[in-house]
């Protein structure tokens, strides 16, 4: 049986990454192809590359399209190019090779191999003399979840009265769509503490939200005991796990991307989780070059958490 395969070739700053079956559609409702979701990476790499370099990488790859299986792969493929970056991990009787997005042909790359999500790491590859910065977060986040059937209102009102508990007690805060249900709020960190501090940490804060706001946000776990109300994920926040990346499509229906957005428009009623798309992207992408990008100069917030746990505990005791 004669082989259906096509290749092609794609010249990527100084690199060819070689592409196949670029017009296999991965989403089918959308008829979204291969192609289109390359052509999205390479175009975002600008914007997103900053939220993932040093970071390893999970892949959730759909090689037969979205309702095709899902593979999450965190290990290097065999084939994978020297050229890819990649980073030795630790994990329970092991480690495991992961990939670091460091160039746009990265993700090109890593499109090709039908990756259609891309999850990082909270925490970033360490220097020789740093082995364990893998074990200490740069970055703090908070899933805010909508209940089963709920209006996305209540996500935005949830992320809102977070923000101003965290403002409070002086952390910056910095929010995205997930391009699935909810939002993420996220706090840049100085990656001085393990993971376990941090996570008690947002684990008091979201007890705060909680107790500022009981008939709108819960920490229960239980989706039987949220009753109708934002669950408030801190979960995230440990050793390996990751999140969803700034910029990352979503393997959902419309091909949803998971989108940095401004304060601003977390109080605009008609943000929803999934409001910006591939297709749209590219409109969007054009407005940040001229408006910048509402995560720009992140980094300069980056903080510890000493000073913000003292302002906690007397302000919300």
């Amino acid at each position: 049986m004669a082989s259906t395969t096509t290749r092609e070739q794609l010249r990527v700053g100084r690199l060819t990454v070689a592409l196949s079956n670029t017009g296999k559609v991965l989403f089918p409702e959308d008829g979204i192809t291969k192609g289109e979701l390359i052509g999205y990476y390479q175009a975002a790499a600008e914007q997103m590359l900053p939220y993932l370099r040093e970071r390893p990488l999970a892949m959730a790859r759909y090689p037969d399209g979205i309702t095709g299986e899902r593979i999450f792969q965190k290990n290097v493929g065999r084939h994978f190019p020297d050229w890819i970056p990649r980073v030795e991990v630790g994990k329970q009787g092991g480690q495991l090779s992961q990939v670091v997005c460091a160039k746009a042909a990265d993700l090109v790359y890593l499109a090709n191999q039908a990756a259609v999500e891309l999850h990082p790491f909270l925490s970033r590859v360490g220097r020789q003399d740093e082995p364990d910065q893998l074990h200490r977060p740069d970055m703090l986040i908070f899933d805010l979840d909508p209940p089963d059937g709920g209006h996305f209102e209540a996500v935005r009102t949830a992320a809102v009265r977070l923000h101003e508990i965290l403002d409070d007690v002086g952390l910056a805060a910095f929010v995205k769509t997930t391009g699935s249900k909810g939002l993420h709020v996220q706090v840049p960190l100085n990656g001085r503490e393990e993971f376990d501090p941090v996570r008690e940490f947002a684990r008091q804060v979201a007890e705060v939200l909680a107790a500022t706001e009981p008939d709108l946000v819960t920490v229960e776990q239980r989706k039987d005991a949220r009753h109708g109300r934002v669950y408030a994920d801190i979960m995230r926040n440990a050793y390996a796990q990751t999140a969803v990346a700034a910029y990352s499509v979503r393997a959902r229906p419309h091909a949803p991307v998971a989108t940095p957005v401004s304060w601003e428009e977390v109080a605009d009623p008609a943000l929803a989780a999934d409001s910006f798309t591939l297709r749209a992207m590219p409109d969007r992408l054009a407005q940040l070059a001229k408006a910048g990008d509402p995560w720009a100069g992140m980094s300069r917030h980056r903080q510890g958490l000493t000073r913000p746990r003292r302002l906690l505990a007397r302000r919300h005791p």
